[in-house]
């Protein structure tokens, strides 16, 4: 365990000591707050709306459906952007730079490096997500929403972003320019993003698959305060698969060094 804290720790002082972290938490940072604004806005005329014609006050508008739910699913476009940047450079820059042998001949098994890797990227995602709570805690401190689908909404992201961050490792141990890596996952991101889009134009059985495979399909549930094991085991599967097929790569990667 002490292994993969200590590359992981590494893996963190790469990205605080290039613009990565500063990119990718400031960037998430000023599309979240967009996003929160204008939905917020859009919460603020419907209540008005509400008042005017229904007579049922603000009260009758519901905050985690109108405003909160939203919100967590335009996250998920913000994924599509900043964890190309995260893993991009993973394996791509070691290989590229010649450290990747110097890692390989270290006393570290391939579990080692991919999970300490994977949990360095982890931790800056949660960070990235940490400095949205200052938005979610303006609506607790001026408002009564509900904590339950916060919470999971949370989780729910936290986990769509460990998929992506997984499979990011993997598409950056197949190549040694970071931009390729990035321009990969970004793609695979999108599939996965938009497959079910593609499911409405198949038969039912085919749109059942391509429905379950869609990343964001398992979202909807957790914004809704719903924790559905169904979405666990698809979120829990995908990061063991691709970090299986990361680690894989590595091995290969081992033995042709």
């Amino acid at each position: 365990m002490s292994n993969v804290l200590a590359i992981a720790h590494k893996e963190l002082k790469g990205y605080f000591a290039s613009p990565i972290a500063y990119i990718v938490i400031g960037f998430s940072a000023i599309l979240f707050g967009w996003f929160f604004i204008n939905l917020l806005y859009y919460f603020d005329r419907m209540s008005m709306q509400a008042v005017a014609g229904f007579g049922g006050g603000p009260q009758s508008m519901n905050v985690n459906e109108v405003l909160i739910a939203p919100l967590f699913l335009n996250v998920s476009v913000i994924l599509l952007f900043t964890l190309p940047l995260v893993t991009m450079r993973t394996y791509s820059e070691e290989k590229r730079s010649g450290t990747i042998e110097l890692l390989l001949t270290a006393p570290l098994t391939d579990f080692q490096i991919v999970m300490g890797k994977f949990l360095g990227g982890l931790v800056l995602y949660a960070a990235m997500l940490a400095v949205t709570l200052v938005h979610i805690g303006f609506l607790f401190a001026f408002g009564t929403p509900e904590w339950q689908p916060v919470a999971t909404g949370y989780l729910g992201l936290l986990l769509m972003g460990a998929c992506f961050l997984s499979l990011g490792l993997f598409v950056s141990s197949l190549t040694k320019n970071q931009i390729v890596a990035g321009m990969i996952t970004f793609a695979v991101f999108l599939l996965f993003w938009v497959i079910n889009w593609i499911s409405s134009f198949t038969s039912p059985t085919t749109q059942g698959i391509l429905n379950y495979l869609s990343i964001t399909e398992h979202l909807n549930d957790f914004t809704r305060g719903v924790l559905d094991t169904k979405h666990l085991i698809y979120y829990v599967s995908f990061i063991a698969f691709s970090l299986f097929l990361t680690i894989r790569s590595v091995d290969s990667e081992r033995w042709r060094g």
